[in-house]
């Protein structure tokens, strides 16, 4: 966002709205933001990629990491002097905030910004349009002498998904969503409460919107969940569906050359997922799997419901299946009562599986969660400092394992123009960012190449002599 006080001009006519949102935190809320778009598109919304000349801001909330809630007040008081500006001018922004720090803290939000028009959560987006229009007739009805927000933070009974128009594609790659919630309840995590209980989305919906996207031009598609890999969607028959043969029916979706998901949890990689990885071509051989902590003690208090060694475990029989598979993980450290030799274990496991990726954390408190209350917590200059030493681990292990790649030959979807003229980008196999001169007309495409140069977080590469596909 602008850090400048936004200025706009007069009101457009109406029909012709524009519409910015603000995304933060996991690809999950990606999604949501892709698909409130969805939603508004029908009232004559079109997204813009400033909030100056929008006439609806939605900041979509993450409520994971420390400090949520007081990043998104202070996007709220940048956004204050647009609402503002307009009005003097006859007209007005609506603002909202959605998502998970609107489920968890929606009257703090009304309370300290009155200026918000919308307060929703991130089960109720489908209802975004008749919350609009409820915001826009309280506001009418009060005649600027009083400010009624309008919130809805309910569980609803229906699922949102019944209700959304089927998703656009903007591009050769696309996250479905096809499981949401939490029934794990780890001790630092806030997601059963601001996302509720697990559900998994009915198999025909989920390949139904896959066959769209494909149609549409998608190539890959990232299936999305707060435990993915919990799916269990019905199917005809009676019968529930597991991710792995969710996966191998996807498969079957004639253009669909990729397939990803994310994020998983090691107590649900049952037999039939893993054998998939080995199975399944168009199943990219990348997992993030997050295993926390590489001490039982401390996995025992995050009430993870699995040990270092089932961990281990996952990993050895994945890579029975899947030789070339690479890992990505999370990471806390610092968790109440952490002691060094504890932090050492998750050291020694990141150095015995070796992670292509990772995203590392100190342990922050979220109110309401049993960690918050825990005893012993640690000090932030220790928590700082064992951070840096396993971020100066696992940035050493991506260095090593992007170095392994050079020479290599290798699959690329190119997904967007390069940084330099005559370049495009893409992602590999493993989700390294790749650069490739090559013309404009293999965008979409999937094309081999071999990799040349090594960046700092990027791969070099030259087209091969293969056709692309």
């Amino acid at each position: 966002m602008s850090n400048d006080t936004p200025s706009r001009s007069n009101p457009p006519a109406a029909g012709k709205r524009k519409l910015f949102i603000k995304t933060y935190g996991c690809q999950m809320n990606v999604y949501d933001s892709q698909r409130m778009a969805d939603v508004l598109a029908p009232q004559g919304f079109t997204t813009t990629d400033t909030p100056d000349d929008a006439d609806m801001v939605i900041l979509n909330t993450c409520h994971i990491r420390e400090k949520a809630a007081e990043k998104v007040f202070s996007d709220l008081g940048r956004l204050r002097p647009l609402k503002d500006d307009a009005q003097t001018k006859g007209g007005d922004v609506m603002i909202a905030v959605a998502g998970c720090v609107a489920q968890a803290e929606g009257a703090e939000i009304t309370a300290r910004a009155p200026y918000v028009d919308i307060v929703l959560g991130p089960q109720t987006y489908h209802r975004l349009p008749e919350l609009v229009a409820r915001a826009s007739r309280a506001r009418a009805q009060s005649n600027g002498r009083e400010k009624i927000s309008v919130i809805d933070t309910e569980f609803p009974a229906e699922p949102k998904f019944d209700f959304l128009p089927p998703p656009r594609a903007e591009g050769p790659t696309a996250f479905l969503s096809v499981q949401e919630g939490c029934d794990k309840f780890c001790t630092y995590c806030v997601v059963p409460y601001t996302r509720g209980a697990e559900f998994s989305r009915p198999v025909a919906d989920v390949l139904r919107e896959a066959r769209g996207l494909v149609s549409a031009g998608v190539r890959e598609i990232t299936l999305l969940g707060q435990n993915v890999n919990a799916y269990h969607g019905d199917a005809e028959g009676h019968i529930t569906w597991g991710l792995g043969r969710l996966i191998r029916a996807l498969a079957e979706i004639d253009g669909l050359a990729r397939i990803r998901y994310t994020t998983s949890h090691p107590s649900d990689m049952d037999n039939d997922l893993i054998a998939a990885h080995g199975d399944v071509p168009q199943l990219m051989p990348m997992l993030h799997l997050p295993v926390q902590s590489g001490a039982d003690r401390i996995l025992h208090e995050m009430n993870r419901n699995h040990t270092a060694d089932d961990y281990r475990r996952v990993i050895e029989r994945l890579r029975r299946h899947r030789t070339d598979l690479a890992l990505s993980s999370d990471f806390i450290v610092g968790f109440p009562g952490e002691t060094d030799a504890e932090f050492a274990e998750t050291m020694n496991l990141v150095r015995e599986i070796t992670f292509a990726q990772s995203y590392s954390f100190k342990y922050s408190k979220r109110p309401g969660t049993p960690a918050a209350a825990m005893k012993k917590q640690i000090p932030d200059d220790v928590s700082s400092a064992r951070l840096t030493e396993l971020q100066d681990l696992l940035d050493q292990q991506l260095r090593e394992f992007n170095a392994a790649s050079l020479g290599r030959t290798m699959d690329v979807l190119l997904t967007n123009p390069g940084r330099l003229p005559g370049q495009l980008g893409g992602r590999s196999p493993y989700l390294q960012a790749v650069h490739v001169n090559a013309p404009a007309s293999l965008l979409g495409h999937v094309v081999p190449v071999r990799i040349t140069t090594q960046e700092s977080y990027s791969l070099g590469a030259e087209l091969c002599d293969a056709k692309a596909d």
